[in-house]
């Protein structure tokens, strides 16, 4: 029997990959603005959103990682999302078997960022998904 981490550290990693990619802390770095307005950070835009969360875990499953078989909810992932998953690590696992996996990972960043700008992120496919709420 294999050892797991704990519940926690699973979902700790899940919640610390969005926190990135929303930029969070960013208005605590040295130097930053003084005001809460001028320390609000810039929102995100979806497309690029859905490009790092996605192209994260499509990489992940194809380099096998522990992580990859979370599924597409605990991944943060809206259905939309997720069809783009699936078709990246298709994609990739072809790419892999005639060039490696270096270019199979080049290709997943290509197409995953080409299909999320093309459906504004992919976010509008998810009955739980709800927008950022606008900064207070």
């Amino acid at each position: 029997m294999g050892t797991q981490p704990p519940r926690a550290a699973r979902y700790g990693a899940v919640a610390l990959l969005a926190a990135l990619a929303l930029g969070a802390g960013s208005a605590c770095a040295p130097g930053s603005p003084k005001s809460a307005q001028e320390a609000a950070p810039s929102p995100v835009p979806p497309a690029r959103i859905c490009t790092t969360l996605v192209s994260y875990w499509a990489k992940e499953s194809l380099t096998g990682s522990y992580w990859a078989g979370l599924d597409w909810e605990q991944k943060g992932m809206s259905n939309g999302q997720y069809a783009i998953h699936e078709e990246a690590v298709a994609a990739g696992r072809a790419e892999e078997r005639t060039a490696g996996l270096d270019k199979a990972l080049e290709l997943v960043d290509r197409l995953v960022a080409q299909r999320c700008e093309e459906q504004g992120g992919a976010t509008w496919s998810s009955e739980n998904w709800r927008p950022p709420s606008p900064a207070r």
